[in-house]
């Protein structure tokens, strides 16, 4: 069985981070294919292999798994780990990966995903403040129901692959989770798999304007740690 996985900068694309993490973190290998966005759509180039014209995309020999939920839900057919053991913790933890694949549209448009900055944000907007508030409840829930210090137990699985993103969110715009919800992100930040996602990040040269331009319009950078 060969994958491979085909994802988009690592700066910018919250969705091809989730299956990477996952993938990367359970052990499961496969070829990483690098599709950068070098326009504000790329919609016709990425046509050539995804169906939708987005990342990401999984390739099991001739077969191709679109959506970071699908490529999900397919490898937890085929590989032990993705969701809990755990009757409970795996019914939570569905929920939760439904629910963040759905939902938090003012965290996505409002805190776009920037992994090497730093940015002081506008004013939260009531819509802004119901996410946050809904994550930080959400996080807390599954951290005190089946005892960390993931977020459905003791072992990584797709629901901490989901919020993954928020992780690098919470760290750059500085939102506020409280404090077990800070506990949960700094523990994924140290994940040896995120820590290779952000290097990678950091060293990026591809800068593309549209993500740059949502990046300004979320607030104030006020540090760049990327290397070029």
């Amino acid at each position: 069985m060969t994958y491979t996985l085909i994802t988009a900068n690592r700066n910018y694309s919250s969705w091809s981070l989730r299956p990477w993490v996952l993938m990367t973190t359970l052990g499961i290998p496969f070829e990483d294919r690098l599709e950068p966005f070098t326009k504000p759509s790329n919609y016709e180039e990425f046509l050539a292999f995804s169906p939708t014209g987005q990342v990401p995309v999984l390739l099991d020999g001739a077969r191709t798994v679109w959506d970071s939920l699908g490529i999900a839900l397919y490898l937890a057919d085929r590989h032990p780990g993705v969701w809990p053991a755990d009757e409970a913790a795996k019914a939570w933890a569905q929920c939760a990966v439904t629910e963040m694949h759905g939902g938090f549209s003012a965290l996505r448009n409002d805190c776009t995903m920037n992994v090497g900055v730093r940015v002081k944000p506008k004013p939260m907007s009531d819509a802004l403040k119901r996410d946050v508030r809904r994550i930080a409840e959400l996080w807390t829930q599954g951290l005190d129901a089946f005892g960390g210090p993931f977020l459905a137990g003791t072992q990584f699985t797709a629901v901490d692959a989901f919020f993954a993103p928020v992780a690098y969110r919470v760290r750059t715009y500085g939102l506020d989770v409280g404090a077990k919800g800070l506990a949960w992100v700094e523990h994924m930040l140290d994940l040896p798999a995120m820590q290779a996602w952000e290097k990678a990040a950091l060293a990026e040269s591809w800068r593309e304007v549209g993500h740059e331009e949502e990046l300004r319009a979320c607030g104030e950078v006020i540090s760049d740690f990327r290397l070029v």
